[in-house]
């Protein structure tokens, strides 16, 4: 019994996890700038002789998928894309630099440059915070420009430039905020070849008509395993009944 058992039992267990992450994308499908989550599995031998037909089911990581989403114009001042390769660094609630694509902006009560998940965008000295405006506008190379209130329309002081970086996918990996880190910790230098593309924001990358799909293959994947384990049950069963008779 526990070769069938222990082996459809690990299978479910990956189902489970592997449906979670799938939940969790299809959650996101609307989050700006949102990076998928993947989750691998790969075969685990039993390490015995006499056991090595049994070939269980172990969870070996999660990743992520860097793919770009779709880009759409919004008109808005605040509202950038990245062109491209590249991330925008901002300030995790930890206090450290992390990055992103979110550029949903918007500036709060106190001056300071937040995204949509309300964390600080950070610039060539750290978190960008503005002054009371008329205007503000944002060029494609990070650069932070406003109209100071009560000035000239047509005087614009430039007053700082998002931190923009591009890291190799292969350093990069997402933490449990969902945020994206360096390994390491050190972020490289700002990359003044990005740039950016005002008044649009990116998509999250999730395939929601894919995510649908892969959901209803995990659940039968999971029902398949369940079944295993009660005819396991019953074939137990039925051997303890024949030894009694015996």
């Amino acid at each position: 019994m526990d070769h069938v058992v222990y082996l459809a039992a690990a299978g479910a267990g990956e189902a489970m996890l592997a449906q979670a992450i799938n939940s969790n994308n299809l959650a996101n499908v609307s989050t700006v700038g949102f990076r998928a989550d993947l989750v691998t599995a790969q075969s685990a031998y039993f390490d015995s002789d006499a056991r090595n037909s049994r070939v269980f089911s172990q969870h070996k990581g999660l990743g992520t998928n860097f793919d770009k989403g779709m880009v759409t114009s919004t008109g808005r001042d605040l509202d950038l894309a990245i062109n491209g390769d590249g991330w925008m660094t901002v300030m995790a609630p930890d206090g450290s630099e992390a990055l992103t694509r979110r550029g949903d902006l918007r500036v709060n009560d106190l001056g300071q440059l937040v995204n949509g998940a309300g964390l600080q965008v950070m610039g060539d000295g750290g978190p960008i915070s503005l002054p009371e405006y008329s205007k503000v506008a944002i060029g494609t190379d990070g650069t932070i420009s406003i109209i100071p209130l009560g000035e000239d329309p047509n005087t614009m002081a430039e007053v700082d430039r998002i931190g923009l970086v591009n890291p190799d996918n292969a350093e990069l990996y997402k933490d449990a905020s969902g945020l994206i880190r360096v390994r390491g910790g050190e972020l490289p230098p700002p990359d003044a070849a990005i740039r950016l593309i005002p008044g649009a924001l990116e998509s999250s990358n999730v395939d929601s008509v894919g995510a649908m799909v892969h959901m209803i293959e995990l659940a039968r994947q999971f029902e398949s395993h369940a079944k295993i384990m009660k005819v396991a049950e019953q074939l137990d069963a039925a051997s303890a009944e024949l030894m009694s008779l015996s």
